[in-house]
């Protein structure tokens, strides 16, 4: 009989505990979404005509008409932002972040088609062609961007003359890209390949203070997606650049020693 109640009182505290346990996770659940509701009601970003000269032709009453109907929608690092054959319902303009465009190829291998900047726009020519996405697009890092109904992105290419020649010049510059990476991809060697891909991100992102450190920390598996190339040989590849003093390896960070050699070695493929 003593040992029962002995078990039954443990039993109770158990109880008591995990009921504690339970209502603390409640109340810091509460709190940060709290927290998080606060950040975004604080949180401003600047109108879509002082971030992107896309927008810039729009007149009075579109922007008012835009400023009405467009979202901002926030994906967590890796989140699907939309999948290759979804059916088109919005185009986006990245806010804040980075976001990773590719495709996947045999044995379900991405191929990186595009990695996007702030102000960067995407999901734009599937609005256009009204029919589905023809590539993934996932958060490579935590992203806030505006989006746009494909219904209102096409009534303003159809309104607007200058706004469609604008997204006319923007769709030449990206089929432009895409000739270039298509030679790069197929024709160059893997030295050259990752010399190309190197030289991208610098011109996207720039450097650290420091003026040398890339101001992209791209894992190695990425590099070789963006590069057409398995993740050992851009391994391979990059210890080799190091050891002639064209970049330096710390980690994850990657700095650029020698700009003039690495577009040498892409240029010569």
């Amino acid at each position: 009989m003593q040992e029962n109640r002995v078990l039954n009182k443990k039993c109770v505290k158990k109880h008591i505990l995990f009921a504690y346990i339970k209502e603390i996770l409640y109340l810091c659940i509460k709190f940060s979404k709290h927290i998080e509701t606060v950040r975004q009601e604080e949180e401003h970003f600047a109108p879509l005509w002082e971030l992107n000269t896309l927008w810039s032709t729009l007149t009075e009453e579109e922007r008012e008409r835009v400023s009405k109907a467009v979202k901002i929608v926030r994906y967590a690092k890796n989140q699907i932002i939309h999948y290759d054959g979804e059916e088109s319902s919005h185009m986006g303009m990245l806010l804040r972040g980075k976001i990773r465009i590719y495709k996947e190829g045999i044995g379900q291998r991405p191929q990186i088609i595009r990695l996007l900047k702030p102000n960067d726009i995407y999901g734009y020519r599937a609005c256009i062609a009204n029919g589905p996405y023809n590539s993934n697009a996932s958060a490579f890092e935590d992203c806030v961007v505006y989006q746009l109904s494909r219904e209102e992105f096409v009534r303003l290419v159809r309104e607007n003359g200058a706004f469609c020649y604008e997204v006319m010049r923007m769709m030449a510059q990206d089929l432009a890209i895409s000739e270039i990476q298509t030679v790069n991809l197929t024709q160059k060697h893997i030295r050259g390949r990752l010399a190309e891909s190197l030289l991208h991100l610098v011109k996207n992102y720039g450097f650290e203070a420091d003026g040398n450190t890339l101001a992209m920390m791209l894992p190695r598996e990425d590099l070789a997606y963006m590069s057409n190339m398995t993740t050992s040989n851009a391994i391979r590849t990059l210890s080799q650049f190091a050891q002639e003093g064209i970049i330096g390896i710390e980690g994850r960070h990657i700095r650029i020693l020698n700009e003039k050699e690495l577009e040498k070695i892409s240029r010569l493929g």
